[in-house]
């Protein structure tokens, strides 16, 4: 039996969770590697906080550096988040020869490419399934069961937060502001809740997601953002009425490869905003706080991925498959690798192509109607269905336009502003999904 001793830098909900995991865990994990495997540092802010865990006093330190310098620590495990001092010590673990697991989205996000190298040029793993999606297994199949894959686009529902909050809006006509302060009494939304609501860290998510499945060096600023704060009741039920259902979606895609075996710099658009996706689609049946991740390439088709994607205990389950894995590589001596990153040509979100659900508030009269259609197709964006509602003396029109792209769509609500009739322009959501629909 090899011994392998860890240093764990932090123990709040997924820290804890590992270390209990852990010790749950760890015969079965001896009897099926061959290695025991033990905490034995963890570095913590405070000593003296009651943990509720089996752990000797003496294995916490408030001095994390002192951790990952620790001679006797063979792997380093990082569960403190943010980008530093997290990104000097696991720059120093890997330089140092120690696998590192993270699970630190926000780091990778924007410093993933200079980590990745650190590691090769030191020939030790850096793992990091929980930083994307919890507990569910995606980081691992998009790298290696899905490497000789060309995956064409990703889509999933990586936040839980944003899809518990369109959960009760959709299924108990809450509205945002009800649904919100039920997340955050649930544990679901932190007090201050922007980086989920405004896409932040379903953005940071995709960013890593792109780069694993794409062989791109993608990081968060090259993610466009759209939270889901302006959706409204009235959105939720025309979605319903209309066949659809609103979710909150992070997508990566990568031009078509022009021929096998091509490597120039893929040409890739990431982004993460609400959507209308038809109620037939897989994604449309994910509810509440949990996550799924619908893959498509040329060769598998199309792949689904479902699970929790948040909570102590799922995400220290990802971080313990990544900490096993580790520890055999580094038993064998070998690691696993991202291979070499291209320089990812990010395409604009203006040149993207979309359907869109569109709603306005006009004067109810003759003529209006004629008046907006020409200012859609004046711009090249053609109307697949409308809508008309009294409000009084006023209308409220609905469209759902054909695929345009997305500055057509922005001049055409710029010309829809300029016509007189016009008193108010809702939400503009994008209409997706339907084209993976069986036929």
């Amino acid at each position: 039996m090899k011994q392998l001793r860890v240093g764990l830098l932090g123990c709040g909900n997924v820290g804890a969770g590992l270390v209990t995991l852990l010790d749950e865990q760890r015969a079965v994990i001896a009897a099926r590697t061959g290695i025991d495997l033990e905490i034995t540092r963890i570095a913590v802010r405070s000593e003296s906080k009651a943990r509720g865990l089996h752990v000797a006093s003496s294995v916490f330190c408030a001095n994390a550096a002192e951790v990952v310098a620790d001679p006797e620590i063979d792997i380093v495990v990082e569960v403190i988040g943010g980008i530093e001092p997290a990104r000097t010590l696991l720059c120093n673990a890997l330089a140092a020869k120690k696998p590192v697991v993270t699970a630190n989205k926000e780091l990778l996000a924007n410093h993933g490419a200079e980590l990745f190298k650190t590691a090769e040029e030191a020939g030790v793993d850096l793992l990091f399934e929980a930083a994307v999606a919890g507990a569910i297994p995606l980081i691992r199949p998009l790298r290696e069961s899905l490497a000789a894959e060309p995956v064409q686009r990703i889509m999933g529902i990586v936040n839980g937060t944003t899809n518990y909050i369109l959960t009760q809006m959709s299924e108990k006509g809450a509205d945002f502001a009800e649904a919100l302060s039920e997340a955050q009494s649930f544990g679901y939304a932190e007090s201050d809740p922007s980086a989920d609501i405004e896409g932040f860290d379903a953005g940071a998510k995709a960013a890593i997601i792109a780069t694993v499945a794409f062989g791109a060096e993608v990081v968060a600023g090259d993610v466009y953002h759209e939270g889901i704060t302006r959706i409204t009741s009235h959105d939720i039920e025309m979605a319903r009425r209309l066949g659809y259902v609103v979710k909150a979606i992070a997508v990566a895609e990568r031009t078509p490869l022009k021929n096998s075996g091509e490597l120039e710099p893929p040409e890739v658009a990431v982004r993460v905003h609400p959507a209308m996706l038809p109620l037939q689609h897989p994604l449309a049946g994910v509810r509440d706080s949990f996550n799924a991740v619908f893959v498509q390439g040329d060769a598998v088709g199309e792949l689904m991925f479902y699970g929790r994607g948040a909570g102590g205990r799922p995400t220290a389950s990802a971080v313990l498959g990544d900490l096993v894995d580790a520890a055999v590589n580094l038993s064998s001596g070998a690691s696993g690798r991202i291979g070499r990153l291209a320089p990812a040509k990010i395409r604009s979100i203006d040149d993207l192509r979309s359907a869109y659900y569109l709603s306005l508030e006009v004067v109810d009269k003759p003529g209006v109607l004629a008046s907006v259609a020409a200012v859609l197709g004046h711009h090249n964006v053609s109307i697949r269905s409308m809508e008309q509602h009294g409000l009084g003396a006023d209308a409220r029109l609905v469209f759902i336009t054909h695929e345009c792209r997305e500055r057509d769509l922005q001049a055409t609500l710029n010309g829809l502003r300029d016509l007189e009739a016009v008193h108010e322009l809702g939400n503009v959501i994008r209409v997706v999904g339907y084209e993976n629909l069986p036929q």
